[in-house]
């Protein structure tokens, strides 16, 4: 496993992480079992950096990040979310009274006294340009109940507004072969601010670990199912935005540049952590199996430049006109 820095904040954290999304709901059956299973995995395999959210499965998902901290002797990093409880989510809601019962909330979830990382989760632009939310945080800060702070963001224009306000550490954003936009301008402007860089849907929504078909199908209550218009959410968090039957395409494009005995998955976020500016990709897993395969992506080689630039290739081809100018 590799580590690189977050940010300012002094920590270093596995380049492959653990996303908790998975195992706390919208992603179908779970299985409380077979989930800490899967993060007693990923700790074996050098994972010491674990994403959640309050919303994920109401709280489930930052309880059983509570049990792995308790059942392991490592010292691992856990990022939750808060602000989708809101409702109606709007800037209006991101008030200190109703930001610091999110904080109590899942300090009580995470049974500790300081959360390692909060982040505004995915919040109306708006709130970006109030200086006021941000204050928040840094009295959060000083208080004691919260180390680090950062944001989880759906477009580029907010990612870039956010990292103005100095205590923000780490931005979470949308990148993968199929969404390269934020490569563009906001990772080098990141760079520059030592702001971490956390890409999430590494594996848009699955699609890219190249084991779906047009025959595949979902569960009721799985978001790749309802949201793939963005009925409950934001439609760029499901495959990433791009239509299903076209994702399917792409990916057949890309399966001939898979080297032999490689998973397009793990092929896939290598090509991620070809960039510098990014601290880490946060896979989704609900199964150990599934970890090893997440984990074994930080012990590919580098890419060749050419395979890079037929990626690139196929994306301009293929999925700019579709997904660049929205997110």
């Amino acid at each position: 496993m590799e580590y690189r820095p977050l940010g300012r904040t002094g920590l270093r954290i596995s380049s492959v992480s653990f996303g908790a999304w998975a195992i706390g709901g919208t992603w179908g059956d779970v299985d409380d079992k077979e989930s800490v299973a899967a993060l007693h995995r990923a700790v074996d395999r050098g994972v010491n950096f674990f994403d959640t959210a309050d919303v994920y499965g109401d709280g489930r998902s930052e309880r059983l990040l509570a049990r792995l901290r308790r059942e392991r002797r490592e010292e691992i990093v856990i990022a939750t979310k808060a602000g989708r409880r809101l409702s109606p989510h709007t800037a209006d809601s991101y008030s200190e009274g109703n930001l610091t019962a999110f904080i109590e909330r899942s300090l009580k979830n995470l049974e500790t006294d300081a959360l390692d990382l909060v982040q505004l989760h995915c919040p109306p632009t708006d709130v970006y340009y109030r200086p006021e939310v941000f204050d928040v945080l840094d009295r959060l800060v000083k208080a004691g109940k919260v180390r680090f702070y950062g944001v989880s963001v759906e477009r580029v224009e907010e990612a870039l507004k956010a990292i103005e306000y100095p205590g923000v550490q780490s931005v979470q954003i949308i990148y993968n072969v199929l969404r390269q936009r934020p490569a563009e301008l906001f990772f080098p402007e990141a760079k520059r601010r030592q702001v971490g860089i956390l890409a999430r849907l590494p594996l848009s929504s699955g699609l890219l670990t190249g084991k779906m078909s047009a025959a595949t199908t979902f569960a009721a209550d799985d978001h790749r199912n309802f949201n793939r218009e963005g009925a409950a959410f934001d439609k760029g968090e499901t495959f990433s935005g791009v239509d299903f039957d076209l994702g399917l395409e792409v990916v057949e494009e890309l399966r001939p540049l898979v080297p032999a005995g490689v998973s397009m998955g793990a092929w896939t976020m290598r090509w991620i952590l070809m960039q510098d500016a990014v601290t880490c990709v946060i896979p989704g897993a609900k199964r150990p199996d599934q970890v090893d395969q997440n984990a074994s992506a930080a012990d590919l080689p580098a890419l060749p430049p050419e395979t890079m630039a037929k990626i690139r290739a196929i994306y301009d081809r293929r999925l700019r006109a579709a997904v660049h100018h929205r997110w």
